[in-house]
């Protein structure tokens, strides 16, 4: 086993001295052993910070509007070893700066609106905050993958005061409706079982569930508007206009 290999199979979460001592040839990582050590916790602290934003977003439109727009919120942090990892197949040196800088998923939170306006307002309220920096959007709402997979993904900044100073620490945000939820779940679930070799036609059925569901979030859309007479102020993009995307 290379030492590169040895470091990949620790569990980061659970480093000692003792176990780093075992790598010591590899400096860049033994020289940041509290980075690594901290590195989970200033993540989780970021998750935290970013949630009690949106739980306040979520309180005023329940104060203006009388209910809110966000079913529920889900999070997750990556496991420190497939940071490490992904830092391996970036040919990058294994750093806590390297993981700051170059990985912007560590941090995962997961926004579920019953409508596709929802997201967008959400991701208007995001841009208007200036506690919160947008980093890098990608629209597969206006834009869907060539599965048919749907969603907004927002890279944002959220600052921590620590002891040396303020730190922005990046988090995905991905925002998507329950109908593209409960697709991509079902998409992954079928990934995982076929090792990612799925047969065409199970591919193209997916395909077509996600147009469905396309279909069935703009007429429960239209229901809604019908029966409560919602007039929003937000227009996103197209998202119904569907394009052929090779991503």
């Amino acid at each position: 086993m290379s030492e590169l290999d040895k470091i990949i199979s620790l569990d980061l979460n659970n480093l000692d001295l003792a176990k780093l001592k075992e790598i010591s040839e590899h400096a860049d990582t033994l020289k940041q052993f509290e980075e690594w050590k901290k590195l989970p916790i200033l993540y989780e602290l970021a998750l935290e910070e970013l949630q009690n934003k949106i739980k306040l977003i979520q309180a005023e439109w329940e104060l203006t509007d009388g209910f809110s727009p966000i079913e529920h919120i889900k999070t997750r942090l990556k496991d420190p070893k497939s940071m490490i990892e992904k830092l391996v197949r970036k040919g990058l040196d294994t750093t806590v700066e390297n993981i700051f800088e170059h990985i912007h998923d560590i941090a995962g939170m997961r926004i579920v609106c019953a409508f596709v306006q929802d997201i967008y307002r959400m991701f208007n309220h995001l841009q208007q905050r200036e506690d919160i920096k947008i980093i890098e959007i990608k629209d597969y709402i206006a834009n869907p993958k060539s599965n048919g997979y749907q969603s907004l993904h927002v890279i944002v900044a959220v600052p921590l005061v620590l002891m040396e100073g303020k730190r922005w620490i990046k988090v995905e945000i991905q925002l998507r409706t329950l109908a593209m939820d409960f697709w991509a779940s079902l998409e992954h679930i079928i990934f995982y079982k076929y090792d990612k070799q799925v047969p065409a036609h199970i591919v193209n059925e997916l395909t077509e569930a996600a147009k469905a569901a396309d279909e069935l979030d703009l007429k429960m859309l239209n229901l809604r508007k019908e029966v409560l007479s919602l007039d929003d102020s937000v227009t996103p993009p197209p998202p119904y206009v569907r394009k052929e995307s090779s991503n």
